[in-house]
């Protein structure tokens, strides 16, 4: 059997992240966060989005595009962690993986038809940055893929931690109307790696085309201002 498998790049993701600092740490964690699924020119084909509007949920298989490296090692520092306890690399979604493969569920919004582009899917709730390849696409099938009752591991701890949000109005009425309520969303959970505490320290966020500074001291992140990327 064949130890290597061709992989084809059928998409990328066109959002409002150009780097890996702050995206959310899974999808779904801001659920409006809205980017788009744009097809490579073979897979601009209407009939391959057949039915998919049927479904409110996908499955996108992507690659960890920023995060290739060469080799692998069994165990991983998750970030949640501290950056200090080691865990089985198959005990965690880190990027550093035998095969730089990511999976999210995210929600389909609507399927737009650009003349040049062809079917363009509008997602809410990604975690992927700008131009990230997709690997393939599969509809969320609720009666299968959801397990309510099943464990978390040592992620059971941390799902529910959440900064407050200071933003004030005048930085606030410097982004756009559309982006504001994922902006916040994706302040809320947090950007710094998790051993970083230092209340005096400026964090720049670069997002849709803004960048946004902020400070956190204790459970509470305050922005400090807002201005266009350079």
């Amino acid at each position: 059997m064949e130890q290597t498998v061709e992989m084809r790049i059928i998409a990328r993701i066109r959002g409002d992240f150009n780097s890996k600092f702050g995206l959310p740490r899974q999808s779904g964690l801001v659920p409006a966060l809205r980017s788009a699924v744009v097809f490579e020119p073979p897979y601009r084909d209407e009939d391959a989005v057949r039915g998919l509007s049927d479904y409110s949920h996908l499955w996108l298989l992507w690659c960890f595009s920023e995060s290739i490296r060469e080799g692998w090692t069994a165990t991983v520092r998750p970030p949640r962690l501290g950056g200090n306890r080691r865990m089985g690399v198959f005990a965690t979604r880190s990027p550093f993986r035998p095969n730089p493969i990511g999976l999210s569920s995210v929600a389909l919004k609507e399927i737009v038809f650009d003349e040049k582009e062809g079917p363009i899917l509008i997602i809410e709730g990604a975690d992927l940055m700008d131009g990230t390849p997709i690997f393939d696409i599969k509809p969320y099938l609720a009666f299968t893929d959801s397990h309510p009752e099943a464990r978390g591991g040592f992620t059971a701890d941390i799902a529910a931690y959440r900064l407050d949000v200071v933003f004030p109005a005048e930085l606030l009425a410097k982004v756009p109307a559309e982006k504001r309520a994922a902006l916040q969303g994706v302040l809320a959970e947090d950007p710094r790696p998790a051993y970083h505490e230092d209340p005096s320290r400026r964090y720049g966020l670069s997002f849709a085309g803004l960048d946004i500074g902020f400070k956190v001291k204790e459970k509470t992140l305050t922005v400090v201002d807002v201005e266009k990327t350079k």
